[in-house]
């Protein structure tokens, strides 16, 4: 049997996607080449980010980016909330500022929608962990030392202030992220968490 180059990896059925689904999305440039990780890409991506984040509202308690490839962690917010159209939102657009640097994106990201007993908060926690430490894998950065990585941290919509590595973060995302939940996207100005 022939293998094209671009065949699709398997995915789920479009429903784990919704929701409030968790998924870990990996994002590789294509031959996995380097040198686009630079900081004016990062400041676009976060951008980027942002605005996939509103649109298809999901939460991001961490995204880690290495030289070659992107892990996400992205959280469904309400019903409307939709990663695969996130995920192709959010390439579609990243995409343009990669290409000006001379890469793009692989045909497909590899993705893993957490079962259910993945999603207790400590089990997300220990795959926040897992990313975070990606960079120490590969030597990035020495032993224990993966919170010293420059492109590692969250975005939660609506939250600018929230970085991955506050002593309060856990509380404090989980706090955001329920009340997102329940209330959806806009909240008034005056009301702190």
């Amino acid at each position: 049997m022939r293998i094209e180059p671009h065949d699709s990896l398997p995915r789920l059925e479009p429903g784990y996607y919704r929701g409030q689904a968790y998924v870990h999305w990996v994002m590789t440039i294509e031959d996995r080449k380097t040198g686009w990780l630079v900081p004016i890409f990062y400041y676009k991506f976060r951008e980027i980010l942002t605005h996939a984040a509103f649109r298809y509202a999901f939460a991001c308690p961490i995204y880690c980016l290495m030289p070659d490839h992107m892990h996400m962690l992205w959280l469904g917010i309400d019903d409307r909330s939709d990663q695969l159209k996130a995920s192709e939102y959010f390439r579609r657009r990243l995409g343009e500022p990669l290409s000006k640097l001379g890469f793009e994106f692989q045909h497909q990201p590899y993705d893993h929608v957490l079962k259910d007993e993945e999603r207790l908060e400590t089990e997300v926690c220990n795959q926040v962990e897992y990313i975070a430490r990606n960079p120490e894998r590969k030597n990035l950065v020495a032993a224990n030392q993966f919170k010293s990585y420059p492109y590692t941290d969250c975005l939660v919509p609506g939250y600018p202030e929230l970085k991955i590595w506050q002593p309060d973060f856990w509380t404090r995302f989980w706090r955001c992220y329920s009340f997102l939940r329940k209330n959806g996207l806009f909240r008034p100005a005056d009301e702190e968490l």
